[in-house]
């Protein structure tokens, strides 16, 4: 079983910028691809970045709505990704879940709980 704590959301200015934290715990995540999406009121939830492991590190991607203002990564000793967000937009709020995904036959994807990010205009 594997337990996601989302972290690090809150109110900011448009421009601003945020730091979102996701710490596992139940077991080591460094072979899943850690992820975030993002559900803003009234629409559908969308996928925001993704970290997939490698044998050197980890695979970024980013939403194109993203690019070039979020920045992923993820730190494995410490079962924790990070999600860098920068010259944040009104369009930009939603509350933000971590997602954890083996990514093989029969495995299950885990979810935090979510944290609210707020960009004011």
């Amino acid at each position: 079983q594997v337990q996601l704590v989302e972290s690090g959301g809150g109110l900011v200015q448009a421009g601003g910028s945020l730091r979102l934290s996701c710490t596992a715990s139940g077991r080591t995540l460094s072979v899943y691809t850690l992820a975030w999406f993002r559900k803003a009121p009234g629409r559908e939830r969308e996928f925001v970045a993704s970290a997939a492991t490698t044998w050197n590190g980890f695979s970024p991607s980013y939403a194109d709505s993203v690019k070039g203002r979020f920045t992923i990564s993820r730190d494995n000793a410490k079962n924790t990704v990070y999600l860098q967000m920068s010259s944040l937009k009104p369009e930009d709020t939603a509350v933000y879940y971590c997602n954890a995904d083996r990514g093989v036959l029969g495995s299950v994807p885990y979810w935090g709980q979510g944290t609210q990010v707020t960009v004011s205009s």
